[in-house]
Order: structure tokens, then sequence, then C-alpha cells
């Protein structure tokens, strides 16, 4: 070639030298590895745009009326934002900061079933009045039963409940039957009479000491005197003074099943009523209980037994709360009300909050164990919408194709949802009929609606 040309001959790629360790330059490498992500995704889109059919442009004309009169359009339903999972939010509005507070104070009443005065003082009284070891000795004698037909069975087969378990429901049977009374209307204290209603009256100084934060009127019908009815909230009141409503029953009831040494939950329903929750370490899940009605694990009673409607039923304990409304509204289409007090996303804050308060002296230990039963209760309540929605549609198809086959499961279920003993759940059996009527707690085939009134549980 010329001498006057400059330009050099190139290396052939197997002839180049090898990069030396020093030579290597990791920034480089992400800056080249990163350009061609993004050429390669710039392909791809560029290949979708290519293949998607086209679409004619929308004419100001084509827009709907309401557009013009300046109504929005409703947002698009993304069908890929769907599945994304629900955020804790803080609450932002004066309702939802309510409903915050509410939960916040019922949440206090597990924790003073904490106290060990008050459980040794319960142990005193079921004790000194011979109930403590009957519990025992009939709880004994049915954990023996359950014990023989689970042998009877199999082997291998695990009875139904253990003997703690079976110490609860000896409880519940004795405090139903013998223990607490209950009250609708209180007699006359001068003659005995019966008493009618006649409003609410302010509560003294020693009503407000002994827990109760209202107090209801009546008056005799023979004598004209008044009787008045404080609605006690403190345990120690109502070990000495056992009678009430449902409010009374249920808190009485939870401190005792603590005072023998069950894991509690004091559960509290907007629609005006309370009950009680154990935890079935046999079972490994917690457990209906209903002192009021003698009802046990029967967690469809309200709505499918009493007709009645619910929007929330939080569970508190003192390790925390937790929303249990799919356990006690299957078919929330049927028996839900709508859940207007905040978003859910608000409701798991206030619950995540909660939580918080409650567990923050717990070991680690204790806190990894409490997070596990947590996982496994979501798990069950999960299940039971499914299994709601899968009964649904099973009856659709019987309906539809007009077969014999038996229905499945329905109303009455007896159970946490697995069991497939279908009863008839009953109508309430406490309180007047008037009251029942009142509160649409009369049965399932009692459609009236639930009044908006200030119900006394």
């Amino acid at each position: 070639m010329a001498g006057g040309n400059n330009t050099s001959t190139p290396i052939p790629p197997h002839s180049q030298p090898r990069l030396r360790y020093g030579d290597f330059n990791p920034t480089d490498l992400a800056r080249r590895f990163e350009s061609l992500l993004s050429a390669r995704r710039m392909t791809e889109l560029a290949e979708r745009a290519r293949s998607r059919p086209s679409t004619p442009a929308m004419s100001y004309s084509s827009l709907p009326a309401q557009t013009a009169a300046g109504t929005p359009l409703p947002a698009p339903a993304y069908s890929s934002l769907r599945n994304i999972p629900k955020l804790a939010t803080p609450p932002k509005d004066t309702s939802a900061a309510r409903f915050r507070s509410l939960l916040i104070a019922a949440s206090q009443t597990p924790v003073n079933y904490e106290n060990p005065g008050l459980l040794d003082e319960a142990l005193k009284m079921l004790e000194d009045c011979g109930a403590l070891r009957r519990l025992y000795d009939e709880a004994a004698e049915e954990s023996q039963i359950l014990q023989a037909q689970a042998a009877s069975i199999s082997d291998h087969e695990k009875p139904l409940w253990d003997e703690q378990d079976c110490l609860i429901r000896a409880l519940l049977r004795w405090f139903k039957r013998d223990f607490m009374k209950w009250v609708n209307n209180p007699e006359c204290s001068a003659c005995s009479a019966p008493t009618r209603a006649v409003g609410m009256t302010p509560p003294t100084q020693e009503d407000r000491a002994r827990g109760a934060m209202k107090v209801e009127l009546y008056q005799c019908s023979e004598c004209a005197s008044y009787e008045r009815f404080p609605r006690y909230g403190d345990v120690w009141t109502l070990l000495r003074s056992p009678k009430g409503r449902c409010g009374e029953w249920a808190n009485l009831f939870t401190m005792l099943c603590r005072a023998l040494g069950a894991r509690v939950r004091w559960v509290w329903n907007k629609e005006d009523h309370v009950w009680t929750e154990v935890y079935s370490a046999h079972q490994k899940r917690w457990v209906h209980v209903d002192s009021c009605e003698e009802a046990w694990d029967t967690p469809r009673l309200y709505t499918e037994g009493w007709g009645k409607k619910m929007s929330y039923v939080i569970a508190f304990s003192s390790e925390g709360a937790t929303d249990v409304t799919r356990r006690y509204v299957r078919d929330t289409a049927t028996n839900g009300i709508k859940r207007d007090q905040c978003p859910d996303e608000v409701l798991m804050y206030i619950i995540n909050e909660i939580r918080q308060m409650r567990r923050q002296n717990l070991s680690k230990e204790e806190k990894r164990r409490i997070i596990r039963e947590d996982q496994r209760e979501e798990r069950e309540l999960r299940s039971f919408v499914v299994s709601a929605l899968t009964a649904g549609l099973e009856k659709l198809v019987i309906s539809n194709v007009n077969t014999k086959r038996s229905p499945p499961p329905g109303p009455g279920t007896v159970g946490s949802g697995s069991s497939t003993v279908d009863i008839k759940l009953p109508a309430r059996t406490t309180g007047t009929e008037e009251w029942r009527r009142l509160r649409s707690e009369n049965g399932a085939a009692d459609d009236q609606q639930q009044p908006d009134r200030q119900r006394h549980p």
C-alpha cells in the first residue's frame, strides 16, 4: 500500500489479546447490560404495538351525554390491578377516627381479665359454691367418652375435643343453667311486681365506679315506684351480682373461661351482640361459644338461625384483635350489612395498631407463635369464603339441571365449616318476644330490617 496511508490493518478476533483481571470494568459492564435490556424492552413494545388491532380514533360526539354535563366517566376496571393486596392505611376522616377510638376502647376488655387477683377471686367463687369439682369431673367424664368414640373408629382417630375443651363445655352448661340470671325487666324491689321500661337515667358516681356507664329506668306496674337497672361492665361487680343480658353474660363468662386456664377472646359485633371465643389447642383453632344460648362451635347461629344481619365482627384478646366477620357471615349477599365505618385498609391499620400495643412486651418466641396462629386463622377464614362460593355454585347447578341429588350443606351446618352435619339452627331463645323482634333475631325467616336505633345488648 502507499506509504501515505496510515490506516492500520484490523486484528482478527481470535488474535486479540485477552483481558487481564486489572482490565475488567464492572461499571462499564453493568452499563452495557442495562443498555441491552432497554433495547430488548423497546423491541418488545414495538412488536406489541404492531400486532395490536387498530382502534378508530374517538370523537367528542361519541362521548356519553353525562360527560358533556360534567359527570366524569367511571375509572376503567384494570383486571391486572384486582389482585393487588390491600395496604394498611391510617384513618383520614372523622368517621374512621371515631371507629378507631371505639375499637381501641373495646380492646381493653379482655386485658382486664389478666388481673391475677380477679382470676383468683373467680376460682375461689367456683370452689366455694361447689362448682369447680363438678366441672372437672364432668370434663373428665366427657373426655373419656370422646376418646372411646374415637378409638372405636380407628386407632389413629383423634377425639373431637380434649379435656380442656370439655372443661369449658362443662362451664358453659353450668353458667347457663345454674349460675347467671337473664334480666328482661327487673322486678320491683318494693313489691316484686313486674315493671315496664320508661327510658334511661344518668349513672351515679357509685354506678360509674362499678363500671356502669348507662342505667335503664323502669316503673312498677303496681306501686308505681321506679327501679334502676345499671348495666355493669366491671367483672368484679358481676361476680357478686351475676345477672344481666348479653353484655354482662359474655363479659363474666369470658373471664371465668380465662380463670380456668383457657385462652379467650371477647367478640364484639357492631349490630349489638357480644360473645366468646376460646382457643382449642387440640383443634388448633378458635371456637365460638355463646353463654346466652349455651352454644358451642356454631358460628352460623346468628345469621342462619337468628336471621341476624351483621357488618363487623371483631375478636379481641390480650394478644391483639382480629376481624373474624368471615367466620360468622358466610353469605354476605343475604346476611351481610354494608361495612361503612371505614375502608378495609383502615380497619387493617387499626387491627395492626391494636396488635402492636398488646404484643410489645411479649418475647420473640411468643410473637412468632402468635404470628403463626394468625396466619393459620387467615387461611381458615379464607376457606369459609371459598366454601360459601362453592356451595352457591353447586346449588345453582343443581337448580339448573333439576337433578335429584341431595343439596350441599347449606344453612344450619354445625361447626367451623368443615363439618357436614346439617341441622336447622334455632332462633334466639333469650329475651322477650318483643325484644327479639325489635332486634331482628326471631329467626332466619324474619325478613324485617334491623331498626336503626340505640340497642342494649
